[in-house]
């Protein structure tokens, strides 16, 4: 019983809200207010595009860059429009495969990732990790939003013989100023 206090009292101490099956990070992402007009650059080991169906797919060790924002994955997919001008307006990156979503506070990996550019919402799905610092949350879905800065983790729900659908997490406190 004591552990699990002294958890709650970690977590508070993060800024974190636990409840059934969410973990709400209040402690805001550096990504709060992201550029998502700000340009795209995009590196990867082979490009192929499907024009008519407005895809670009780039594959192998791809990188992309978006202001303080990188998103590395194996596989990567870029859905865009034309606009009247023929410019290309991106509206959504697919991420597949060992995807890292980087920013100056924390990284996430996961399986599969979405960045919806129009809607300013980044999403990791499959076997999530969140690291802040030296604290690490797990999870099954994570969502980012752009706007507010607000990241929220998930557990997977519960099926029989999969795992317990919660998240986990480990909260390294530091040292308050009084102790040292």
């Amino acid at each position: 019983m004591r552990w699990w206090l002294a958890g709650l009292a970690a977590m508070a101490a993060l800024g974190v809200e636990a409840t059934p099956q969410n973990v709400f990070a209040q402690d805001i992402s550096a990504l709060r207010r992201h550029d998502t007009d700000a340009t795209i650059d995009v590196d990867a080991d082979r490009f192929e595009v499907r024009d008519r169906e407005n895809i670009a797919v780039f594959q192998g060790n791809v990188k992309v860059n978006q202001a303080n924002l990188t998103l590395e994955a194996n596989t990567v997919r870029v859905y865009y429009d034309r606009a009247q001008n023929n410019d290309l307006a991106i509206l959504r990156i697919d991420a597949n495969g060992n995807v890292q979503l980087t920013s100056p506070s924390e990284r996430a990996l996961g399986n599969y990732g979405i960045y919806d550019v129009k809607q300013r919402q980044i999403t990791l799905v499959g076997n999530v990790r969140l690291i802040k610092g030296e604290s690490t949350l797990n999870g099954d879905r994570l969502q980012v939003n752009l706007d507010s800065g607000v990241i929220r983790l998930n557990g997977a729900p519960t099926q029989a013989g999969q795992s317990s659908g919660r998240v986990t997490g480990r909260f390294v406190v530091p040292p308050r100023e009084d102790q040292r």
